[in-house]
């Protein structure tokens, strides 16, 4: 290979020098008398105007020999180094948006990857997912080991930056490497000298983006929301199907870019209920699994004084499954009044309030600041006004969640694994129960109770949504996930719903905690109208070219053969005294 192309352009001398020689001065006859003078005539190659037949010269061989060891020296030539090796890291888009586009994948790479060996005697190619943290696809030499790897990753991610996992690849392949993401989405640029290949194309697609569920008339429904991506109007239809049956698919039209919502009654009983769509090419979203969602039960204790009755019912009234309990002992959560001539204090978890019969004390002045802290965070107490009261005994462990000024108003006492939300005030000499912050802040304890509960639920998650799972300590906690169809996967990753579309269990030991249908909903992999093929050029680097070849070890001898055959040419060439030819 060359070094410098360009430098073959020299050859272009060559017709050059032949049409030179081509054009010779016509030789003159002269009538002479000495015979033996013939011998020291001679004809030479000069110049003319006219074209005559070639006739070799050492000048000429000279001159061609010249252009060809000049156009070796400046195209630069270079041979392959012995055990060079080529290194190859390519990056996958993980995204559910690739799964339409493997096979385009699968072919692209089956035809770029055994060209960019070049001029190195052997490749090394790294396949890895643009996932964060996730396991290498491939890692070794073979083309074909590599592409089956290829086929058999199932792309199941959200929208996610590769600018960590390019960075990793970089590290791999080294200054020298090649890194390619693979993607079906065209990005304008890419860090870490990285080659975009982008194997998309525009499509249309339908799928289910959420569902949600009503009780109407003593049965449970459920609404689901359909969405078309596309640029066209478009007809499908969806039936519901159980673990035995199936209704009869219905149609339904829905404009381009619209939204339509189909609803029925959830049929009792049935397992493994899933809502269908005719399939397009993205067929993630056309399947909708659904379970009748059961949230864990909170066993709700009041004792508080008739004071605050009305409080209470509304709080029971609010939170949804939480029933009402006669047992402290037994319940979830206790919503209780402090009295200061019973200055006892709850033993299970609870909500606090102050009560002051007797105070009728002055608004407290100075600015309200909330801490930082998951139950406060986003809510807003600035409108509050806190009438002078008595205060609850606080101990050094207890969390203050809001102040005014060095007052604080309302803390958390954590014992163990029991909780307290203290009210340091009154609630009757404030304006608390206007403002929007305290039911935000109930409903936000109340359910952070009912996630330390253990108990069973049943919940409609979204694909490698977060789920936190309370378990009874010191027994192991088991997954089992299914598909769509049926078919068993891999359990998901503790703390996450599975990343296909299906239904997930929890056990520990004999006890269910957790029976959840899990559905794909992210509208930014669902729409394809902005995938697109392009590909841009490696940046050229010398150094791989330096790496994997050495230059022609004999140049410098070349370079003498060339200042020889430019030295005998000129000898031939140069003029001589004419000889005199006469009568």
């Amino acid at each position: 290979m060359f070094g410098n192309p360009l430098g073959l352009l020299s050859l272009l001398a060559i017709p050059a020098i032949l049409a030179i020689h081509f054009l010779q001065r016509k030789s003159i006859t002269l009538p002479v008398s000495t015979l033996f003078l013939l011998e020291r005539t001679q004809r030479e190659a000069t110049s003319g105007r006219r074209f005559e037949r070639l006739i070799p010269s050492v000048p000429l061989w000279m001159q061609l020999l010249a252009v060809l060891l000049l156009a070796w020296l400046l195209s630069e030539p270079r041979f392959k180094k012995e055990n060079s090796v080529q290194r190859v890291a390519i990056v996958v888009d993980g995204s559910a948006s690739m799964t339409v586009f493997k096979k385009e994948a699968v072919a692209t790479l089956k035809e770029m990857v055994p060209k960019l060996q070049g001029s190195a005697t052997a490749l090394e190619l790294t396949l890895m997912p643009s996932t964060p943290g996730a396991d290498r696809l491939y890692a070794g030499s073979s083309v074909e080991e590599m592409l089956a790897a290829l086929e058999g990753f199932t792309p199941d991610g959200g929208l996610l930056d590769p600018s960590y996992s390019l960075r990793l690849a970089r590290s791999i392949v080294s200054k020298e490497g090649i890194v390619i993401f693979l993607t079906d989405t065209p990005a304008e640029s890419l860090p870490y000298d990285s080659r975009l290949v982008s194997v998309g194309r525009p499509l249309g697609n339908v799928g289910f983006t959420g569902i949600s569920f009503a009780e109407k008339e003593g049965a449970l429904t459920w609404q689901a929301i359909i969405r078309n991506y596309g640029d066209e109007p478009a007809k499908r239809s969806w039936s519901l199907k159980t673990k035995t049956t199936a209704t009869e698919p219905r149609e339904f039209e829905i404009g381009a870019k619209s939204f339509v919502t189909i609803q029925a009654a959830f049929p009792e009983g049935a397992e493994d209920v899933r809502i269908a769509l005719s399939p397009d090419d993205f067929t993630v979203d056309d399947t909708l699994p659904v379970i009748a969602p059961r949230p864990k039960a909170l066993e709700l204790y009041t004792a508080s004084s008739a004071a605050f009755r009305g409080l209470t019912d509304k709080l029971l009234r609010s939170l949804a499954a939480t029933r009402p309990s006669n047992d402290a002992a037994t319940s979830d959560l206790a919503i209780t009044s402090y009295d200061p001539l019973d200055p006892s204090l709850p033993e299970s978890n609870a909500i606090l309030f102050v009560e002051d019969p007797t105070s009728v004390g002055k608004y407290l002045k100075g600015g309200i600041l909330a801490e930082a802290h998951p139950l406060m965070d986003g809510i807003n107490w600035q409108a509050l006004l806190v009438r002078e009261t008595l205060q609850l005994p606080r101990q050094p462990s207890d969390r203050v969640l809001l102040w005014q000024e060095k007052r604080p108003l309302i803390f958390l006492r954590e014992n163990g694994d029991k909780r307290i939300l203290c009210f340091n005030f009154d609630l009757r000499l404030s304006n608390a129960t206007q403002q929007p912050a305290f039911i935000v802040l109930l409903h936000r304890f109340a359910e952070s109770i009912r996630e330390q509960k253990v108990a069973y639920q049943a919940l409609n998650l979204e694909t490698g949504q977060p789920i936190r799972i309370a378990a009874a300590p010191g027994l192991t906690v088991k997954a089992a996930a299914t598909d769509a169809s049926g078919k068993s996967i891999p359990a998901p990753p503790s703390g996450r719903a599975p990343s296909l579309p299906g239904f997930l269990t929890v056990t520990q030991g004999e006890t269910s905690l957790l029976q959840a249908a899990v559905h794909f909903a992210d509208t930014r992999e669902a729409d394809l109208s902005a995938c697109a093929p392009t590909e841009t050029e490696p940046l050229a680097n010398i150094a791989t070219l330096e790496l994997h070849t050495a230059p022609d070890p004999y140049a410098r001898i070349w370079m003498l053969v060339l200042l020889a055959a430019l030295l005998v040419a000129w000898h031939f060439t140069a003029p001589k005294e004419r000889a005199i030819i006469g009568a």
